[in-house]
């Protein structure tokens, strides 16, 4: 499966700096930027700025003798999987309401045979004019789906709607509009989330400091590509991801009963950071007496889930994914768990000085058979749409 392409146009407005965060977070989903930049656009943001971010050239020209000798705008409007105009100013607007072509970006929509999202931004009264109204009526008549704009301060410092809708929410219009077809669709996933807690007694237990995030990030990130996903997760604070069979279990040993009942499935991403040991609990809560000793506790090993999965001696799925969270020596640690656990690929992220546990952001490299492959910093919801991705790619391959 191909990595999936946009291109992105971005026209005159102030609300050009918020495309500059939209392709840094399209980028860490692995997915090809190209961007055209008007006229108006220029003023706002350079075309230096967004070819380092995008790591492709800037279009711009239509007359360009190098570009157009290409036939540049109907090359464009071909390669790519989806056109994205955010900022969309009133001008474009209209331009492509009349079928107006006088430079690079109108002549590329006319000439498209994609799907266009258009993400408005513009002064209030522009926004509610008429015949901006009627562009927009005509525009989504021709095809093109419109993400609305927000209301609030304005940059003319007027409130009320215009204002360009947010990095995230046109994100999550361009994920949903990419994965519509659904490359997982028949796929069995099973995903395990959160820390395991270990009984000491009724009231304490052993248990560590994973927060889930990304195994529920993982989970909702296959749902959307079509999988139908069972997600087995430990306690924590997170809602169940939409589109996902989620079921709640405290301990390892709990954890892995859920997860053998799971299988058969196609691919299983063990996610959560389960307790290496447990301790026989007592029925009733140890009390802490005056001079006493602290009470020795007896640890009884647990069985490894990751290993028990890749093991399976008749329902091992076809891709097993195990994490390593390692404080030292990183790639040879996962490179040895990867091999002695008998897993496919280990996603391995360092988590000494509390790095990873609890945060929105995670830096993570992934071991394959193959080899490694470091990714940069990112959000934990960008890590598990890249290895959805990943995921994707390798079981259409199989």
């Amino acid at each position: 499966m191909a990595r999936h392409s946009i291109l992105l146009i971005i026209s005159g407005s102030i609300a050009a700096f918020k495309s500059l965060e939209l392709i840094r977070r399209l980028k860490e989903r692995d997915i090809d930027v190209r961007c055209i930049l008007t006229k108006g656009g220029e003023q706002f943001v350079t075309p230096l700025s967004v070819a380092s971010l995008s790591g492709s050239p800037v279009y711009s020209e239509l007359f360009s003798l190098k570009d157009e000798t290409e036939m540049g705008h109907i090359r464009l409007s071909r390669e790519s999987d989806l056109i994205v105009v955010a900022p969309a100013s009133a001008d474009i607007i209209a331009k492509m309401a009349a079928g107006l072509t006088d430079d690079l970006a109108t002549a590329t929509l006319l000439a498209s045979d994609k799907p266009i999202l258009v993400a408005p931004a513009m002064n209030t009264q522009m926004w509610k004019h008429a015949a901006t109204q009627r562009n927009i009526k005509q525009i989504t008549k021709d095809g093109a789906a419109i993400i609305e704009p927000g209301a609030g301060m304005l940059a003319c410092g007027e409130v009320g709607a215009g204002r360009m809708a947010e990095p995230d929410v046109i994100l999550d219009a361009i994920l949903k509009r990419l994965n519509s077809h659904q490359p997982l669709k028949g796929i069995k996933a099973l995903v395990t989330s959160g820390p395991t807690h270990e009984a000491i007694d009724p009231v304490r237990y052993i248990g560590n400091r994973s927060s889930g995030k990304q195994g529920h990030a993982i989970a909702a990130a296959l749902a959307g590509q079509g999988a139908e996903v069972t997600l087995v997760t430990g306690p924590t604070n997170l809602p169940d991801p939409q589109g996902v069979t989620t079921k709640h279990v405290t301990s390892a040993q709990e954890m892995l009963e859920i997860c053998e009942k799971s299988l058969p499935v196609h691919v299983a991403v063990c996610a959560a950071a389960v307790s290496d040991w447990r301790t026989p609990a007592a029925r009733s809560k140890i009390k802490k007496r005056p001079g006493q000793s602290a009470p020795v506790l007896s640890l009884l090993e647990n069985t490894d889930i990751l290993q028990a999965i890749s093991t399976h001696p008749k329902k091992r799925p076809s891709l097993v994914i195990g994490f390593a969270a390692e404080t030292e020596n990183l790639l040879k640690n996962a490179v040895d768990k990867r091999k002695r656990k008998g897993c496919d690929w280990i996603v391995a992220n360092d988590v000494s000085d509390h790095k990873g546990f609890n945060a929105d952001d995670n830096e993570v490299t992934l071991i394959t058979a193959k080899g490694n492959e470091a990714w940069p910093l990112m959000s934990k919801d960008a890590i598990a749409s890249r290895l959805a991705q990943k995921i994707a790619q390798m079981l259409v391959r199989k």
